[in-house]
C-alpha cells in the first residue's frame, strides 16, 4: 500500500492518523505541492484530481480523503473508525464531514494562493479569511462536542472518524494563529489524541518530507 502524501496536508494528515489507527503497513510517497508536483504529468496520470492524499492499495488508487477513510475502514474493520448504531454513525459522519466539506476546502493551499493571486489579496486579508472560516467552523463543532463527546473524543468514548478530522484542523488553525481560547472542550480533546502513538507518528514534523 502506497499513501501520496505531503507533510501539511490535513487531508493527508487524516489518513495517516487512520493508518497508523489500524496498524496497517504502507509506503509514504512525498508529493511536494510547493513545488507544484500534483499538477505534473505522472501524478496527474495516476490521480486526475491534482490533489493529496491518494492511496495506491494493489494497483488500484483511491483519491479524496474521506473516501479513503471509509475505505480503510471497511477492508480493516479493527478499530473501527464508524459506531455501530445507524444513527450514530450518521452523527459522527456530520461531524466529520462539517470538517471536510465545510470547513477545510475553504482554507486549503489552492484557495489561499487563489486569493494572493488572482484576487490580489495581501497577506492580512488572507489570514482574516482563514481565521474567519475557522472561528464560525469550530464554534458549531464546540457545542456539538459539549452535547455528545467528552474531553477525550468528538463524539462517544472512543476513536472515530471525527477524531480523525478534528486533530489535522486543529494543527492547521494553531499554525495560522486562530484564537482557540472559545473552544476549550476541542483544545482538550485534540491534547487528548496528539498524545496517542498514532496520532504523533502522523503528525506534519514526524514525516520524512518535514521541513
Amino acid at each position: 500500500m502506497k499513501l501520496y502524501t505531503y507533510f501539511r496536508s490535513s487531508a493527508a494528515y487524516r489518513v495517516r492518523i487512520a493508518l497508523n489507527l489500524k496498524g496497517i503497513a504502507y509506503e509514504p510517497v512525498a508529493v511536494d505541492l510547493r513545488a507544484g508536483t500534483q499538477h505534473g504529468r505522472p501524478y496527474l496520470a495516476m490521480n486526475p484530481q491534482g490533489l493529496v492524499p491518494a492511496l495506491e492499495d494493489r494497483g488500484t488508487v483511491f483519491g479524496q480523503s474521506l473516501a479513503i477513510l471509509e475505505y480503510l475502514d471497511e477492508t480493516h474493520p479493527q478499530p473501527p473508525l464508524l459506531p455501530y448504531s445507524p444513527a450514530e454513525r450518521a452523527h459522527v459522519r456530520s461531524l466529520a464531514l462539517s470538517i471536510a466539506c465545510d470547513l477545510h476546502p475553504l482554507n486549503n493551499l489552492r484557495v489561499l494562493n487563489y486569493l494572493r493571486s488572482v484576487l490580489g489579496q495581501d497577506e492580512h486579508a488572507v489570514n482574516s479569511w482563514y481565521r474567519h472560516w475557522i472561528a464560525q467552523g469550530f464554534a458549531a463543532l464546540e457545542e456539538e462536542a459539549q452535547r455528545h463527546g467528552s474531553t477525550r473524543h468528538l463524539f462517544g468514548d472512543e476513536v472515530t472518524l471525527a477524531d480523525v478530522c478534528l486533530v489535522p484542523q486543529m494543527f492547521n488553525a494553531r499554525r495560522f494563529d486562530c484564537d482557540l481560547e472559545p473552544y476549550p472542550t476541542l483544545r482538550a480533546i485534540s491534547g487528548h489524541l496528539e498524545a496517542l502513538p498514532e496520532f504523533a507518528r502522523a503528525a506534519p514534523a514526524a514525516q520524512p518530507d518535514a521541513i
